[in-house]
């Protein structure tokens, strides 16, 4: 257990990293309220704190002056689910757009919308560095034409697409 928690720590927090580079053009605004709610992991940059990990989720809920954040993914190795938890807050100025996410204290990492569709149904998010990218919808599945187009406007911000990988559903029972 205390192996997993440190996993998950770890994983928290190399998600959104310490470092920044060029700055990210993010989407206008987010609103939270629509935002909040489930999306499927469809497609991401490798990472280590995912190693081994499918049908990852993120969970996101309004709360008094942050958003909560539930990440779990089915762990391959382990045969299990497996969770992070933390919080999200607004950068001021961003319209919603960019977010400070705590997995542990006191280290806070960028979360940058990149892209978001008028229905709130796929959005993209990433990092300023260009090292994490995740490709996110309210369903398991996407269109290959909406990838395609998330793809290459990642590509016109500097990300390496040719390095995704792309998240299995259904999750194992």
């Amino acid at each position: 257990m205390r192996k997993t928690l440190i996993v998950l720590t770890s994983m928290a927090f190399a998600l959104f990293g310490c470092g920044s580079s060029e700055p990210l053009a993010t989407v206008d605004k987010v609103d939270v309220k629509r935002y909040a709610g489930l999306w499927y992991e469809i497609a991401r940059l490798p990472n280590t704190f995912q190693k081994n990990c499918t049908c990852t989720t993120a969970q996101y809920e309004v709360k008094e002056g942050y958003i909560s954040v539930l990440n779990e993914c089915w762990n391959t190795t382990k045969n299990k689910k497996v969770n992070a938890k933390g919080k999200a807050f607004p950068v001021e100025g961003s319209n919603n757009a960019s977010l400070k996410v705590q997995f542990f204290w006191p280290f806070k990492g960028d979360y940058n919308v990149i892209a978001l569709d008028e229905g709130c149904q796929y959005a993209m998010v990433g990092a300023k560095d260009r090292k994490y990218l995740w490709i996110l919808s309210r369903n398991p599945q996407l269109s290959e034409s909406i990838v395609s187009e998330l793809k290459a406007k990642a590509e016109s911000l500097g990300y390496d697409t040719s390095k995704l990988l792309f998240t299995e559903h259904p999750c194992p029972k």
